[in-house]
């Protein structure tokens, strides 16, 4: 099994690049697990609490979860990937059922941070944008998805995000064996990396 992990800050782009080298293979051929799945969950936190949950450190992820389940799809074992709400900030009852496949990609902010998370990638890819960029982003998304006002989400950046990408995501970078410029808008990249996948299923 081929594991590619895509990582990068909020809002670079990680999730376009991921959907259009998916649009360019065939359907079902890779499997996709998202990091944000695999969030600790936090239900047991009194609901006042949960906002103030700080989800752009290493400590936020069940680590140990995330490499089970990779463990179990190379020993050719189907899992069932929990999924997370934003709005409760908990994990959902529902579960992502996932058959093992030839090629797995990661994708999430901090896929290149955990040391036996890196050393089981074939590939290691950060997607990279301006900082402005990923503001802009996160502000169309939070307020469109999660139900938080412009203001909330500019003061959480200022106060979490950017400390936090500063701390553990950019540094991450030097670990990456492609780093893509301009996100999603790098159809150079999305094409090299898709051409990889693209050799390996084949064989």
């Amino acid at each position: 099994m081929i594991i590619i992990g895509i990582a990068g800050g909020t809002g670079s782009g990680k999730t376009t690049v991921v959907r259009k080298i998916m649009d360019r293979l065939p359907f079902g051929e890779v499997g996709i697990i998202s990091q944000d799945n695999y969030y600790k969950d936090s239900s047991h936190v009194p609901a006042e609490d949960r906002q103030k949950i700080n989800f752009d450190e290493p400590a936020a992820f069940d680590w140990d979860l995330l490499l089970e389940h990779l463990e179990e799809l190379k020993l050719g074992h189907a899992i069932e990937m929990p999924t997370y709400s934003y709005l409760t900030c908990s994990r959902n009852k529902e579960t992502i059922h996932l058959e093992p496949h030839d090629v797995v990609v990661i994708e999430g902010i901090l896929v290149l941070s955990d040391p036996r998370l890196r050393d089981i990638m074939d590939i290691k890819v950060f997607v990279d944008a301006d900082g402005d960029d990923r503001l802009i982003r996160v502000i169309s998304r939070d307020c469109i998805e999660r139900g938080r006002t412009a203001q909330e989400v500019i003061d959480r950046y200022q106060r979490v995000l950017k400390p936090m990408h500063l701390l553990h995501i950019e540094p991450a970078k030097r670990y990456a064996n492609l780093i893509v410029p301009e996100g999603g808008n790098n159809e150079v990249a999305i094409n090299m990396i898709t051409d990889y996948i693209k050799s390996k299923l084949n064989k």
